[in-house]
């Protein structure tokens, strides 16, 4: 699922929007075969210098602060790299929701890239610190019976950008 999601993304960013659904096949088979690679932090870098000093979910200029794409509260790295600027108001509203729970299913579409991006890569590296990219089945269905998300879960007992950092807190070392 994380390389899925980042494939969309490069698929964007090449112009082809959200719904080239061949374009962004051919990426997604390409990362996971590991023929292509992922960014780099410094594209990040040079994304977000775009918009300095502006809040990367609503615009603002006012009262920026940093925020955590994986909340730090959740396990999430205190790195440049799971960083990115926001307004306080955006801030608090996120709280300890990852990207995806914050902005919900209604909203997904609306996920800033630079935050996106910087989420899924993190997630695919902790997963592969983990050992976790494998999971089973059975596992994924005893983390929705745990799970705290509901509705906002698109499919039951299936991997998705939802439950990806609800994974990672059940093999937490």
């Amino acid at each position: 699922m994380t390389c899925w999601q980042y494939a969309k993304i490069i698929g964007e960013s090449a112009g082809f929007g959200k719904k080239q659904f061949a374009f962004v096949m051919d990426r997604f088979k390409k990362l996971q075969s590991g023929e292509i690679g992922w960014s780099t932090a410094i594209r990040e870098y040079i994304k977000e210098r775009e918009k300095p000093n502006e809040c990367l979910h609503c615009g603002s200029k006012q009262n920026i602060s940093t925020d955590h794409p994986i909340p730090r509260s959740k396990g999430g790295p205190d790195t440049a790299d799971n960083a990115v600027t926001a307004c306080k108001k955006c801030n608090s509203s996120k709280g300890e929701k990852g990207i995806y729970e914050w902005f919900q299913l209604d909203r997904r579409y609306e996920v800033p890239r630079i935050a996106q991006g910087k989420y899924l890569k993190l997630l695919l590296g902790l997963h592969k610190e983990k050992g976790t990219l494998d999971t089973e089945v059975r596992e994924i269905e005893e983390l929705c019976e745990q799970c705290n998300l509901g509705d906002l879960c698109p499919e039951k007992a299936k991997l998705t950008v939802y439950c990806l950092k609800s994974i990672l807190n059940k093999f937490k070392n």
